[in-house]
């Protein structure tokens, strides 16, 4: 599960930040049901599946931060038998997962108030935060036309648009990326998610940074929904992921290269606003 867990990371198969990190976490119970001759055998085998773990995708600071908080927990907890150990790791998985959870479901919840009833948003690649704002607001009675970019070239946006398309009270239209600097003009908001905010710096799908840019000159204000364990203040470096290049050419690339950067970097100043589970950030 572990190795398995990995390679989906690695390939982009789960889009949202706060699911890789769910996923990354629970990969580690994996350990849990293996036999071992002793605790520092058993400590040393979660270190090193957690450093494949984090090895997956060094960019995504919630998968950084759940793999490290279960494995400094159990390595920290000086516990005296191998059953014990497994026991906490268990705990301590649940513990963390719980908050993720929790965490994308209050920074939906916060966000609710800044949707208005009628708005037009867009919204670029898929934010699994951002599609529960929008689920608890057209729950609440409020309706939306929400134009989604593609976010190329994995196409993360279409996946949006089609969850969309089936959430009562929204009206979903499919746009290139390319082409926000048209539809902005109609818009009220942009709603985005966030892989990390690091040193005032928002990281996020590529693609953001235009966005945010075009709004600002637009007048559009952005609003920007995470939990607030994405907020790195110390400890991490972002790191950007570089895609291979056949995703954007499927044919062989002929006297030039191909760049396929996972991420961009969006200055915090750009934002209206930064909306987490411990509610409106002060940026």
């Amino acid at each position: 599960m572990i190795d398995e867990t990995a390679e989906e990371i690695r390939e982009m198969q789960t889009h949202s930040s706060s699911v890789v990190a769910v996923n990354a976490a629970r990969a580690l119970e994996e350990l849990t049901e293996r036999e071992f001759a002793t605790v520092e055998e058993y400590t040393r085998a979660l270190e090193r599946n957690g450093s494949v773990l984090r090895r997956a995708n060094p960019s995504h600071a919630s998968l950084q931060n759940a793999v490290r908080e279960v494995v400094d927990g159990v390595t920290d907890a000086d516990l005296d038998s191998v059953e014990a150990a497994q026991r906490f790791t268990t705990e301590k998985i649940e513990e963390v997962v719980t908050r993720i959870e929790s965490g994308k479901r209050l920074a939906a919840e916060n966000a609710v108030e800044h949707l208005s009833d009628g708005a037009t948003l867009l919204t670029h690649d898929y934010s699994s935060t951002v599609l529960e704002a929008l689920e608890q607001a057209t729950a609440a009675g409020k309706t939306f036309d929400v134009y989604v970019t593609e976010a190329r070239p994995r196409y993360l946006g279409r996946k949006t648009a089609r969850t969309l398309a089936d959430m009562e009270g929204v009206e979903a239209t499919l746009l290139t990326d390319s082409a926000h600097g048209i539809y902005l003009e109609e818009c009220d908001r942009v709603v985005v998610g966030m892989d990390c905010i690091v040193d005032d710096t928002l990281y996020n799908r590529v693609g953001t940074f235009p966005i945010a840019a075009t709004a600002a000159q637009r007048d559009v204000p952005v609003t920007v929904l995470g939990s607030a364990s994405k907020i790195v203040s110390e400890g991490f470096v972002f790191e950007n992921e570089f895609r291979p290049g056949s995703e954007v050419m499927a044919e062989p690339a002929d006297g030039f290269a191909v760049e396929n950067p996972a991420y961009d970097a969006t200055p915090v100043d750009l934002l209206e606003s930064v909306i987490t589970d411990a509610g409106r950030e002060p940026f």
